[in-house]
């Protein structure tokens, strides 16, 4: 039988093992974009469980699992990490009244919350964490009709959702494609691990982070020792090419090394017979770029001001000091009749979603997801009877909608807003007059009317829909679809409005983010306004949102 205090080590060992391996998972992400990882939104969902039942009494495992599965739930970060909170609260609800569990109890423990998971997703896709944790229950149903022990059965579990995920590249054409497995149903896999080596040997998975690998290829090492000498900046230009090597050219790399070591600092030269990488922190980019000629024809170039970055990572983390010294949420009485709260990252779109009647605002979107706690704090201290909620971002939808049965002094609606333009176009078809329920429609059918555009970077090399893709490439993308791959900013926003255009079209608004000049924001205003009608009105806006160049509404 498996007691409380079993349980309890069990789910710290499995948030363990998984905030060991997070990366690895963040890494199986497909879609090239920057977002807020499955491996990343995993842990942080199950870790909010291990904090709380770090501190936890005594008690039976019925106890431990409404712990846990009430952490979780409030913790819940991202789709995936919402799933993975509803496969523990239908186990919570499972083992409700039992003091300690055979291989039974846990298996058709987790069967409730598979189904839990089902039904709550809309269109559930196999091929996903979905599939992992269905057939690792039915796995370890199996089990238990041949031998009850409890790690007879967790055995089975585990070993059918490492079957399952193997599964998963059959069942999705696109991880097939891209040549890996599913990233939730592999982060899925590491917490049962996790638990199993506490069932079995009594042993709770440290949660340190595993040595790096000592086989490191050129290209690792290229980006890693760049990293490393990035701490003190004595040179402004971190300066980094690829020369293809001509060859009639007689002259050894060590030569262009002794060079560049006379012009600046953190030198790295890697070769092989066809090319020759470079990294070098200097003052005259251009000397180090002409001396690389003389070795053959460049093919790639990358020259980042490391003064300005600085200056931008010390107002980052000076911005970010002061949230994190923020008073929390207070919980306030309902006075008013409507409130709403939005999710948006950047000091203009919170000025903007301020402005529109936004009671709250919190602060997260692509690449960090708030957990349902953090959404349920802001439903709170929105003095209304009816809170109006806009996720902005389809990764943070189901995070909202598990504030609803937590809210009890007030009724909350999440409008299904995917993106900021959508959230900006509900808000400005909100009707004061017209009743909650026709506000709700109209309020979608606007969002439903708007094209988004988005203008970001590659964060990770891929071939994705057919196009190989490099990091670092700039990508353009329309209502979530990847439509162009190009490599400056200014040129892709203008391209990307302009395919985007309809004869319907009335308005466009460009909102710009905090790495974006305004030279360059004008400069993609002005080329817009030349190329589209002159009956559009075109907006420029000052969003300063993180990862994201641009966005683009088109009404």
């Amino acid at each position: 039988m498996i007691q409380g205090n079993e349980l309890r080590d069990a789910l710290i060992s499995g948030a363990n093992n998984i905030a060991r391996h997070k990366t690895q998972v963040d890494e199986l992400n497909i879609f090239p974009v920057p977002d807020g990882d499955t491996g990343t939104n995993m842990s942080m969902t199950i870790g909010a469980a291990a904090k709380e039942l770090a501190k936890a009494e005594e008690g039976g495992a019925d106890q431990i699992a409404h712990t846990a599965a009430s952490a979780l739930l409030r913790g819940a970060r991202g789709n995936s990490g919402v799933i993975l909170s509803l496969l523990f609260r239908g186990f919570s609800k499972s083992v409700k009244g039992k003091a300690a569990l055979t291989g039974s109890d846990l298996a058709n423990a987790l069967g409730v919350g598979v189904e839990a998971a089902y039904k709550a997703v809309m269109k559930p896709t196999e091929g996903t964490i979905l599939t992992v944790s269905r057939i690792a229950c039915e796995k370890g149903r199996a089990a238990a009709e041949i031998d009850n022990d409890p790690v007879y059965v967790w055995s089975a579990i585990c070993k059918g959702a490492a079957e399952a995920l193997k599964q998963t590249p059959d069942l999705l054409p696109v991880l097939k494609k891209a040549g890996v497995v599913d990233a939730g149903g592999k982060g899925l896999c590491y917490i049962f691990d996790g638990m199993l080596s506490v069932f079995k040997d009594g042993v709770i998975v440290s949660n340190e982070q595993p040595e790096a690998k000592s086989d490191l290829s050129s290209d690792d090492f290229f980006r890693n020792a760049a990293a490393e000498f990035d701490q003190e900046i004595n040179f402004t230009y971190c300066t980094e090419f690829i020369v293809g090597r001509d060859p009639e050219c007689k002259k050894e790399p060590s030569e262009l090394r002794a060079y560049l070591e006379g012009i600046g600092d953190c030198v790295v030269v890697v070769d092989d017979e066809e090319i020759i990488k470079v990294h070098v922190h200097t003052e005259d980019p251009g000397n180090a770029l002409q001396a690389g000629l003389t070795f053959g024809q460049l093919l790639t170039v990358k020259i980042e001001n490391m003064k300005e970055q600085h200056r931008k990572a010390q107002e980052a983390n000076e911005e970010n000091k002061a949230k994190a010294e923020k008073k929390p949420l207070t919980p306030v009485e309902p006075t008013e009749e409507v409130g709403f709260v939005a999710v948006a990252a950047g000091e203009g779109l919170n000025t903007l979603f301020s402005d529109l009647g936004c009671a709250q605002i919190v602060s997260g979107g692509q690449t960090m997801n708030p957990s349902t706690e953090d959404i349920l704090a802001a439903v709170r201290a929105t003095p209304a009877k009816t809170v109006l909620v806009l996720p902005n971002n389809k990764n943070i939808i189901m995070a909202a909608e598990q504030t609803i049965p937590l809210v009890t002094d007030r009724k909350v609606i999440v409008l299904p807003t995917r993106t900021i333009p959508q959230g900006l176009s509900a808000l400005l078809a909100y009707d004061p007059d017209a009743s909650t329920e026709q506000n709700t429609v109209s309020m979608m059918e606007a969002a439903s009317r708007v094209n988004t555009g988005s203008v970001t970077f590659a964060a990770r090399d891929s071939e994705y829909g057919g196009h190989k893709i490099s990091e670092g490439d700039i990508l353009g993308l329309e209502n979530g679809k990847l439509t162009l791959i190009e490599r400056d900013i200014v040129h892709t926003c203008s391209k990307l409005t302009r395919s985007m255009v309809s004869r319907s079209t009335s308005f466009i608004t460009i909102i710009y983010g905090s790495d974006v000049t305004e030279e360059q924001a004008n400069d993609a205003y002005n080329r817009i306004r030349t190329k589209v009608s002159s009956d559009i009105e075109v907006t420029l806006v000052n969003g300063g949102q993180p990862v994201y160049y641009f966005l683009i509404s088109v009404e």
